[in-house]
């Protein structure tokens, strides 16, 4: 007889549960062993990327199944809000979508027809045949496929600003998250995330959500930003990235025991001072350093 399994909680259940907000990362490697070790690290969530990473349907379902084990609660995020991409990711298994670049309410609520069944929405069945329901081992998976699924959209443009209000009060619509990256290149301040415009655009979205009653996220690598954040009302924030840790942290070691002049001289010679085993910058880590590298 087979045995008859129970789905975890959804994010968006995490989330009203929890007596604090959620802090999470970006898994953005497409590794499942680098997921696997973000999802032992202690925090909340862990966001798989779809859209701006080297993922495709067989390194996300290998990432959730590397992160199964642990109590961690994994994010998705598709490359956009395609009702065949969206069916495709849900029958993988993912519980917790998220859906980049959501301008209008309108939008947000076809993405909500592309997660639910008919006579609700527009997903194909093939539940029987998926990881969704553990190839029908979850029980009634078809009636309560909605409860099992938490949806999320992005709020990343100057006109998702301005239809947040209606956005955030969609039916179907679980939470918001808001890209501050996008935000900051559609309002004409392009790598400029803590612009003062582009704070209160954030702001503006957090009290939207606020208002609304659904948890809002925001991504903020600075940590003042995400405590500016948290203290506004922001219910989960996600404070970094395995590629973007990996990359300052081996910068770190670089500046630590090369240097800037060491790691120069490596592309055309060596200079006197890394002369017979390093000395000069690369003993001292007198260089550059971290400390003068924009974090993320």
């Amino acid at each position: 007889m087979p045995i008859r399994l129970t789905l975890p909680p959804t994010f968006a259940a995490r989330i009203d549960e929890a007596d604090r907000p959620q802090v999470g990362m970006w898994v953005c490697s497409g590794s499942p062993l680098v997921a696997e070790i973000a999802a032992g690290s202690g925090l909340d969530w862990v966001l798989i990327d779809g859209e701006h990473s080297p993922n495709g349907l067989e390194s996300i379902l290998a990432q959730l199944q590397a992160v199964a084990a642990y109590p961690v609660a994994p994010v998705v995020r598709v490359p956009y809000g395609d009702t065949v991409v969206i069916k495709q990711f849900l029958d993988l298994g993912v519980q917790n979508l998220l859906v980049p670049m959501v301008d209008s309410a309108e939008q947000a609520a076809e993405i909500v027809r592309g997660v639910r069944y008919p006579t609700g929405g527009v997903r194909g069945v093939g539940s029987s045949l998926a990881r969704a329901s553990r190839w029908n081992r979850v029980e009634d998976y078809l009636a309560d496929a909605s409860s099992t699924i938490s949806l999320f959209v992005q709020i990343e443009s100057a006109a998702a600003v301005a239809a947040v209000d209606a956005i955030a009060v969609t039916p179907g619509v679980d939470g918001l998250f808001v890209g501050p990256a996008d935000l900051a290149a559609s309002m004409g301040h392009l790598g400029q995330q803590s612009h003062h415009e582009v704070v209160e655009a954030v702001l503006t979205s957090i009290r939207a959500g606020v208002r609304a009653g659904i948890p809002v996220g925001v991504n903020a690598f600075v940590a003042a930003d995400a405590e500016r954040y948290l203290d506004a009302g922001a219910s989960f924030v996600a404070v970094g990235a395995d590629v973007a840790l990996l990359a300052r942290a081996s910068e770190a070691l670089a500046d630590r025991f090369i240097g800037a002049d060491g790691a120069a001289d490596a592309s055309g010679g060596r200079s006197d001072g890394a002369a017979g085993g390093g000395g000069g910058s690369s003993a001292t880590g007198t260089s550059t350093g971290t400390g003068e590298r924009q974090s993320y």
